[in-house]
């Protein structure tokens, strides 16, 4: 079926007392002037403390996003811990037919931060699905591994493995009468039951052909499809340029309820 600080020290006692010893020597016969009382701050207002001596005030670092924007403890812990590039494919309910596709990197800090997008995409006809079957007209819910890419046009520069075919060619139209002509231009293998490390069109099928497969990212039609994501043709070439196999690529998708849990 073709279609990843802090407060100053205080001044000890002792200290204190010695810095008004000397500042009292050079007038002995002038006791020190008693300290203003303390003034209370509105209320709602935090007393502000100065810093140390020059040195200027500095705001608190960002911290790191620890998971991917949007997607929750459940579904981040099926993110594999070697993969610091994730392609996020979020629908807006669980039988919308359009959504938003955003590529993250990790950096070293642990924290994940936007590397492309966001662009829109369709996904099938009937939304999305956790428990995919052949002919559902549903796309699968889930974690898949990046891997493998290929199309009727030649490479347009990825670090993927891409297998240039004529077979990619395509014809008809779509649900929408849309005509399909150029949706296999490129495309990037969706590792749902397939055989990663193969072209694209390769049909095997480990769980069982019932199960279906050949789930792509492909360029986009215009309109919804059997199971697959699809891209404007820049955006998926810009994605394909992006995808790194060193960086152990993943797409995250579903819908937005779902990738949050």
């Amino acid at each position: 079926m073709p279609v990843r600080k802090g407060t100053p020290a205080l001044l000890s006692a002792g200290t204190l007392c010695a810095a008004l010893l000397l500042t009292g020597c050079g007038s002995p016969a002038a006791p020190p002037a008693p300290a203003p009382a303390p003034t209370a701050a509105p209320a709602g207002e935090a007393r502000s403390r100065p810093g140390p001596p020059g040195k200027a005030a500095t705001a608190s670092a960002p911290i790191p996003e620890t998971r991917l924007p949007g997607v929750g403890p459940v579904t981040h812990a099926s993110v594999p811990d070697g993969t610091s590039q994730a392609l996020v494919v979020t629908g807006a309910s669980a039988d919308s037919t359009r959504s938003t596709a955003t590529l993250y990197a990790r950096d070293p800090a642990g924290g994940w931060k936007t590397q492309a997008g966001p662009w829109p995409t369709h996904n099938a006809l009937r939304g999305w699905t956790a428990d995919h079957t052949a002919g559902d007209l549903r796309t699968p819910i889930g974690v898949f591994r990046l891997g493998d890419a290929g199309g009727r046009l030649p490479d347009p520069g990825t670090l993927l493995p891409y297998d240039q075919d004529a077979r990619f060619a395509i014809s008809g139209t779509g649900f929408a009468g849309e005509p399909l002509e150029g949706s296999f231009d490129h495309v990037v293998a969706i590792d749902y039951n397939r055989v990663p490390g193969r072209s694209p069109l390769d049909r095997e099928r480990p769980l069982g052909a019932e199960k279906g497969g050949g789930v792509w990212i492909h360029v986009d039609h215009a309109g919804p499809t059997q199971a697959c994501v699809t891209l404007e043709i820049e955006d998926l070439r810009e994605l394909l340029r992006a995808l790194d196999p060193a960086r152990e690529p993943v797409v995250v998708m579903g819908p937005a309820t779902e990738l949050a849990r």
